[in-house]
């Protein structure tokens, strides 16, 4: 439904084999099926990196990148008629070539055996030791032998991270990723505003989640790309709550903290809403404080501009408001410099988007602009912005109207050259449109 075309991962190939230095090649297994219970595995998902290689999304795969021909390599199980009436069908060897555009693919059981051929002529192999042990040990099988007998092969010199070729490719999103994740935006979208509708008193948490979870799965999504955070009252004070079920009460918040996947791409998208329609005058104080600084945010994203800056802005603010209301005494400067705003808002303001939530990237750079610095937002780049303010329900420091709330504001925004594109905009947020469409 939204999968992108086989020429994307084309280009995307080009662009690593232009990356890769004389002699060099990339190296990258995707992930196995892991076991759960008995004779059930979990739900399996590609490697990310090997994913966005490729497009392959059966386990138990490898790929070979090399700069020289021939230049792209898929080892995958083969066709197995009795296996797939059990499983699903597979592409098979045929399949990797024709549908996935390798220039030659083999099964699986040939890996070590052609790896040794293969990687006899590469000087630079990037891999990335210690992802996954059980494929450290084929690499390692494979370059031992390579190194000795009576006539040793060359082969690489050294194993190096395959990060410093595909993170900064991964980091700026192309055209077309950028398509599919505005369609998980509009798909997030839809979920959220559904559970902001449907939510009542005495419901419990794990439907709200049911009922989002419904809508990615109705719209196409593969499913949600983390577990789903459903947190009433109390519970949206904890940071990484999972969807339970405690009874949504009536007069307090709940706080969704959710996103569809879409072809492997993330949407975290956060949202906060008062369970009984409307918010009660402390809620909407809070709520109206953590939503100004979150559109202050939004607006300070532009090309430049970096994240930690983009953190300060929202610390000051947020504190300054913490001040006002009571939550915390003294001068903002001072709060800030002894750190006294952590009781209320303790976690980082944003991070990248992509394939994987927290995505790739660095958030500081070694050499070039912003050297020694942070890392300067660039067009392509996406991101979150979420601020939060959590008043734990036993803080007797706070004002007792205060306590036990719980909010967030999250949106997916993506650099533009003329400043930024808030991908998740549509998702009600201000508390007119949250409490029209509750009422």
């Amino acid at each position: 439904m939204h999968a992108l075309p086989a020429s994307s991962f084309a280009a995307r190939r080009t662009r690593v084999r232009d990356s890769l230095p004389s002699g060099g090649a990339i190296l990258l297994p995707t992930n196995v099926e892991q076991h759960r219970n008995g004779d059930v595995h979990y739900p399996f998902r590609p490697d990310s990196d090997f994913f966005w290689l490729t497009g392959f999304d059966e386990p138990n795969a490898w790929a070979l990148l090399r700069k020289d021909a021939p230049s792209y390599t898929l080892f995958v199980m083969p066709k197995d008629r009795e296996k797939e009436i059990w499983t699903g069908l597979r592409a098979g060897v045929e399949g990797a070539a024709d549908a996935y555009g390798a220039d030659e693919a083999y099964p699986i059981e040939e890996l070590e055996t052609r790896l040794a051929t293969l990687l006899a002529d590469v000087d630079s192999l990037y891999y990335a030791v210690g992802r996954r042990p059980e494929a450290d040990k084929v690499v390692h099988q494979v370059l031992a032998g390579l190194r000795r007998g009576r006539k040793p092969l060359k082969g690489p010199r050294g194993l190096l991270e395959p990060s410093t070729v595909l993170d900064n490719l991964r980091l700026i999103k192309t055209p077309d990723e950028l398509e599919l994740m505005r369609a998980g935006a509009a798909i997030t979208a839809e979920a959220h505003a559904e559970a902001m509708a449907q939510v009542r008193p005495g419901m419990r948490e794990y439907e709200i989640q049911a009922l989002i979870e419904f809508i990615f799965r109705r719209n196409g999504a593969w499913g949600w790309a983390y577990p789903s955070i459903v947190g009433g009252g109390a519970n949206a004070c904890i940071l990484h709550y999972r969807a339970g079920n405690a009874e949504l009460k009536a007069d307090t918040l709940m706080l969704i903290d959710a996103g569809a996947e879409i072809e492997g791409y993330a949407t975290d998208v956060t949202r906060t809403s008062p369970i009984s329609g409307r918010f009660s005058g402390p809620q909407r104080e809070l709520y109206e404080l953590c939503l100004q600084v979150q559109a202050n945010a939004c607006d300070y994203t532009k090309p430049g501009a970096t994240l930690q800056g983009m953190h300060d802005e929202v610390v000051r603010g947020l504190t300054d408001g913490f001040i006002q209301l009571g939550l915390l005494q003294g001068s903002v400067d001072e709060a800030i410099e002894t750190k006294a705003f952590r009781r209320y808002y303790m976690h980082r303001t944003s991070h990248w988007l992509g394939l994987d939530v927290h995505d790739v990237g660095r958030y500081q750079m070694a050499d070039g602009p912003g050297q020694g610095d942070n890392r300067p937002l660039e067009p392509g780049m996406v991101l979150t912005i979420e601020p939060g303010i959590y008043v734990s329900p036993d803080d007797e420091q706070a004002p007792e109207a205060y306590r036990g709330i719980g909010i967030r504001i999250e949106d997916d925004v993506l650099v533009t050259a003329e400043g930024h594109e808030n991908l998740t905009a549509a998702t009600p947020k201000s508390v007119a449109d949250i409490e029209a469409l509750q009422a």
